[in-house]
């Protein structure tokens, strides 16, 4: 089991510079990961910085532990920009990226701010499609695309991403729904909730064997995303029963609203090991 802390660029102190220390403080306190939420236009109006320079910051702050975003909501972003935006964070953090992307909320300003589709099919159809372009691009040949949503003529994306075969592309969504379960398995990982944000029911140990029992070989598994509850004890058993049945990653919540003494003070601490 790998241990990952969930971060916003938003707030006092989700500024690039805060976070790429408190990514070092992270790496030096046995953290596994960091990673972090992708807005445009935080839905409690906090002050927002873009995730990807702050994933660039964070890169050059650290040395060991990946990085990621948790997620990118594909259907709200141009594909090849994130393609180019994950090569460039991958070259810089030495091959130690983690794409994880979605479909996007529907009633997020993300999408429903910038009239963006709102139909769970049509973005589900967009987050397929832009998938397909963005393993395309990091193949460093040229593309040319003619989709339901996305254009594209003989375009060629360099360099290529430092790791093979590919940047791993975790798929977050609704574990309960077909559809998210099915993309996840033809991809690298699964960042999969069971019912959606702010509402919260963690996955059982069950649920997570059914997914690993379905996952090819090397497939990640990550659960929470959550922030760490009051009763420890209680916490540890739950995480110990998540990697018995497969869970390869166990991820904590730090919300932005949150004092920055007191996200120091939890993450100097370390995870759930």
């Amino acid at each position: 089991m790998q241990f990952g802390i969930d971060i916003s660029p938003a707030g006092e102190w989700g500024d690039p510079r805060s976070l790429a220390g408190l990514a070092a403080l992270a790496e030096r306190s046995g953290w596994d990961g960091v990673f972090v939420e992708d807005y445009v236009f935080h839905p409690s109006g906090l002050d927002t910085y873009d995730p990807w320079v702050a994933l660039a910051a964070i890169a050059l702050a650290t040395e060991r532990i990946r990085i990621g975003t948790m997620v990118t909501p594909l259907p709200a972003r141009a594909p090849w920009q994130v393609a180019s935006q994950a090569v460039t964070v991958d070259h810089l953090s030495g091959g130690r990226l983690i794409l994880g992307v979605g479909s996007g909320d529907p009633d997020s300003l993300d999408v429903r701010g910038l009239g963006a589709p709102a139909a769970l099919r049509t973005r589900a159809e967009m987050l397929d499609e832009g998938l397909g372009l963005i393993d395309g691009l990091w193949c460093g040949e040229p593309v040319t695309h003619r989709g339901r949503h996305y254009r594209l003529d003989g375009v060629r994306l360099t360099p290529r991403p430092l790791q093979r075969p590919r940047i791993p592309i975790w798929i977050g969504g609704q574990l309960t729904r077909r559809g998210p379960r099915e993309r996840a398995l033809r991809h690298d990982g699964a960042c999969l909730y069971r019912v959606k944000p702010p509402a919260w029911e963690d996955l059982t140990p069950e649920e997570v064997a059914t997914l690993a029992g379905a996952a090819p070989d090397g497939f990640e598994i990550a659960v929470g995303g959550r922030e760490r509850r009051d009763d420890e004890a209680a916490e540890r058993e739950y995480v110990s029963a998540l990697a018995d049945a497969g869970a390869t990653w166990w991820h904590e919540y730090l919300p932005p609203a949150a004092p920055l003494e007191q996200a120091r003070r939890h993450i100097a601490a370390g995870p759930l090991r």
